[in-house]
């Protein structure tokens, strides 16, 4: 029988409200792509993101356009010629990659060549907030081994300083999505160091980023969204320490195991992420986080709800997905 495509959108509420420094939202809107041959059905979920010029509309046409190659049989090879990377691809190339191993009776690991996913520890994300805000949430989230804080630009001394004394035994990453103006780099980089900050992820403007490679880091640089694919890598020497690889900007698992392998060799150190999804999107993201040096993969913890058989997370650890959610 030949493939079918099915596309369709579902919307989770957030279990309160994430705030990052683009804005706040309580609900997250996604696409699922799903690919039948008449005996097997493969899903892949992805996240459309606006600050990538992506929206429901665009990633729906994105994925419709793709309808024949799909349904003619084409490969994930094909699929990451004909389209660009993000969200669309990312559902098409899972959802092929989950029906191949369903087809093959065979984890999608195998087919991968990689081990199978061990027991990971995710960071646990604060929504960014004022001082005591954040002192609140991580004074509740205090158990947890690594806490991934939002940042937001002035004030984000203060804000660590907080959630160091709130929650003194946590690891602390954070996250300034661009916030950062280039004269806090330096200053805020030392404070954070202070406070045993681990990683900065992302704390000057993609474009803007240059002087990163002419001043000393006292804290690890994690380029996000300066980094997409693996073309972009050249690019960031010098100016990052790490690379943060997610399947709705590379656009599917197929690119960011090549992404993953061109970042170690240039020696770059690996962080995979999420857009905020549920189990559906972070279950491929799995096959990749065995691989990394950090993995922030709690799009589902900071849900009101989940897929039915969504991963298993105990505290901040998280296993391999059962056959029936994906691969």
């Amino acid at each position: 029988m030949a493939r079918q495509l099915q596309i369709h959108e579902d919307t989770f509420p957030i279990a309160g409200s994430f705030t990052i420094s683009r804005g706040s939202r309580t609900e997250i809107q996604v696409m699922v792509a799903e690919i039948t041959d008449g005996a097997y059905r493969g899903r892949g979920e992805c996240v459309p993101y606006a600050h990538y010029g992506e929206s429901m509309a665009s990633v729906r046409q994105q994925i419709d356009g793709m309808a024949g190659l799909i349904t003619g049989g084409g490969s994930r090879a094909q699929l990451n010629q004909a389209l660009a990377p993000g969200a669309a691809r990312n559902a098409l190339d899972c959802a092929l990659f989950d029906l191949e191993a369903k087809t093959a009776g065979r984890r999608a690991w195998d087919l991968a060549v990689l081990a199978p996913p061990p027991d990971l520890l995710t960071a646990y994300t604060l929504s960014l907030g004022g001082p005591e805000e954040m002192a609140k949430a991580a004074h509740e989230a205090r158990d947890r081994r690594l806490l991934k804080l939002k940042l937001g630009g002035d004030g984000d001394p203060a804000r660590v300083a907080a959630v160091r004394q709130a929650a003194p035994d946590a690891r602390l990453i954070v996250d300034a999505n661009e916030a950062w103006e280039p004269e806090m780099f330096l200053s805020f980089s030392e404070a954070l160091a202070g406070q045993g900050v681990e990683l900065i992820e992302q704390p000057l403007p993609s474009g803007r980023d240059q002087m990163l490679a002419d001043c000393p880091h006292p804290v690890p640089v994690c380029a996000d969204e300066s980094c997409h694919v693996s073309a972009d890598l050249d690019a960031l020497a010098g100016r990052y320490d790490l690379v943060n690889v997610k399947l709705d900007k590379c656009g599917g698992l197929t690119e960011g195991l090549i992404l993953v392998q061109e970042a170690r060799r240039r020696g770059f150190g690996i962080m995979v992420g999420c857009m905020l999804g549920t189990s559906l999107a972070m279950a491929p993201a799995i096959l990749l986080a065995g691989l990394a040096d950090y993995v922030d993969l709690d799009g589902p913890l900071l849900l009101a709800s989940d897929r039915d058989g969504a991963l298993v997370y105990h505290d901040s650890h998280v296993g391999p997905p059962l056959p029936g959610l994906w691969g």
